[in-house]
């Protein structure tokens, strides 16, 4: 085995020495090429492929993590600054539960889980302490999962529970975010944080929570209904609010009939915030109503009687009506109705309630741009007409509800002006944004085409100086006269012994080159193809 590899190493050794500096640098290459695709593809079928395990870790958390990892002899990435760590990624959610078994990663502050162990003996204080310490670290942790938070704190203030309770003192909480970037909060996400906080503390109003920000700007108003910031805060958005979405339908409205950037609208609204009860009293004198009504029936009944009898029984005696007994008897019978009656006119009374928010005026300013016609130096503005103008501000007035005419109830005012609008900074960013796209276009252009110019440059540089290498000699050790033409012209030789010489070989050197050979082998194949076979056997002949 070992003289094999002795003998392949000497005809190796051999060929190259027997090879010109072209076919060296030509073998160099194609090795370090084989090797270094070798390399390659080992190095990435050895490759574990990485996988993010946490993301926007603060650095104890990180800190945290990395050390749970190393503990179970994980390997592991950093990236990010250190706020995310990778990890295999046949690994990553087998990783993400043993880590929750821990409590890792827990965010920053204490949560709940300041409750798991029990502490026996403490007292009333310590507890409400750590309740508090529990409820601020997960508003914390819930805060900083917003996406434009990196991390947050929040600091709650309860009072004391006493038997007496002061009207004066309520729950307050402040909330400090640490933005990603130079960004600032939006309105909404800064009335969600309060909102939050507020529902997570029992009897803790969303105005009584301040948020504020690593830049030291205060990202919340007083928004108390009751009190006259928060009443002129209020006012203030509903009137901004309420122009912003009437100047919005009619510019998009303007801008789809016109072309972006050819309209401008601005609406001022005057509002009403008073609330006002108005009660009215109207009278018919037309109309009569029966107010009272009295009715009064009286019967009176009376009866007179004389007589001359004595006294005594007879007189004493009843007798009978119909019976005169010497003298006469009368009975009377009266009897009275009454009846009156009051009228009074009719009256109606209404009563109303005009609740605050309604608008007493609106005025809008509508500028149109000029039309032009034309192109560089014939560029000429043309003026609409006045029945263009009067259609375009009646479609206005329409979109936002300004009244106008006999029928108007509001004193509202819409100016529609013509003007040139000032294009030449928004001409100009224009030129500089094409010019620029033009310059990024012939960049990729001329970069895409440098690629395959260099390879091609690269090759003709090759095959120069492959031509430019001197033809080396390989000694072949064959005569001239064994090379060249055979008896009967197919190799075997002619009766006599003798070669017969190829024509054009008379002048042939004694030793065979490279482009010798080739025009032998062009000229005669067959007799070449012998004369190399007789050559071969007879070198190994020779050996044994």
């Amino acid at each position: 085995m070992n003289q094999n590899l002795l003998k392949l190493a000497g005809q190796l050794r051999a060929i190259w020495a027997q090879m010109g500096a072209s076919q060296r640098i030509s073998v160099v290459a194609a090795t370090f090429i084989l090797l270094a695709g070798m390399s390659t593809v080992a190095f990435w079928s050895s490759r574990s492929d990485y996988a993010l395990l946490y993301g926007r870790l603060a650095d104890t958390e990180s800190a945290r993590v990395i050390a749970a990892l190393d503990d179970a002899k994980v390997p592991y990435k950093i990236g990010s600054g250190g706020s995310s760590i990778l990890v295999p990624s046949d690994k990553v959610h087998a990783l993400r539960m043993q880590l929750a078994g821990k409590g890792i990663p827990r965010g920053e502050g204490v949560g709940f889980e300041i409750f798991d162990k029990p502490n026996f003996g403490i007292s009333d204080f310590v507890q409400r302490a750590n309740y508090i310490r529990a409820v601020q670290g997960e508003l914390s942790r819930t805060i900083s999962q917003l996406d434009d938070v990196d991390s947050a704190r929040v600091m709650v203030t309860l009072p004391e529970n006493r038997l007496l309770l002061d009207k004066d003192k309520h729950p307050t909480a402040s909330v400090f975010v640490h933005m990603r970037g130079t960004g600032q909060l939006q309105a909404q996400a800064i009335n969600s944080i309060r909102f939050l906080v507020a529902n997570s503390v029992e009897g803790l109003k969303p105005s009584q929570v301040s948020v504020h920000d690593s830049q030291g700007n205060l990202l919340s108003d007083n928004n108390e209904n009751d009190s006259i910031g928060g009443l002129t805060g209020n006012q203030l958005n509903a009137r901004r609010n309420l122009e912003q979405y009437l100047a919005k339908k009619a510019q998009d409205m303007l801008e789809t009939v016109l072309g972006p950037g050819q309209a401008i609208v601005r609406v001022s609204a005057e509002i009403n915030y008073d609330t006002t009860t108005r009660t009215e009293e109207k009278f018919d004198p037309d109309g009569q109503v029966v107010k009272t009504q009295t009715k009064n029936d009286e019967n009176n009944d009376s009866s007179m009687a004389s007589s001359s009898s004595p006294v005594g029984i007879s007189a004493n005696t009843a007798v009978d009506t119909n019976t005169a007994a010497g003298a006469p008897v009368s009975n009377t019978k009266n009897r009275k109705t009454t009846s009156t009656i009051e009228y009074d006119n009719a009256k109606i009374t209404s009563s109303v309630l005009q609740a605050a928010g309604g608008v007493r005026r609106l005025t809008a300013a509508v500028t149109v741009a000029t039309r032009f016609e034309g192109k560089g130096a014939e560029r000429k503005p043309v003026n609409r007409t006045p029945e263009d103008l009067e259609k375009l501000r009646r479609v206005v007035g329409s979109a936002i509800g300004i009244q106008t005419g006999e029928s108007a109830t509001r004193p509202d005012t819409l100016s529609l002006e013509e003007i040139p609008f000032n294009d030449q900074f928004a001409t100009e960013v224009t030129q500089e944004l094409v010019q620029q796209q033009k310059h990024e276009l012939w960049w990729n252009i001329g970069r895409n085409v440098s690629y395959p110019v260099f390879g091609l440059v690269a090759l003709l540089v090759l095959m120069r100086m492959f031509k430019r290498t001197p033809v080396q000699e390989i000694p072949l050790g064959v005569p001239v006269g064994q090379l060249t033409g055979y008896r009967n012209g197919n190799g075997n030789g002619n009766g006599n012994g003798h070669h017969h010489a190829t024509p054009g070989m008379e002048n042939m050197p004694g030793v065979v080159t490279v482009d010798v050979l080739n025009k032998l082998i062009k000229e005669n194949p067959t007799n070449m193809t012998q004369a190399i076979r007789d050559w071969m056997n007879k070198g190994r002949t020779s050996e044994s």
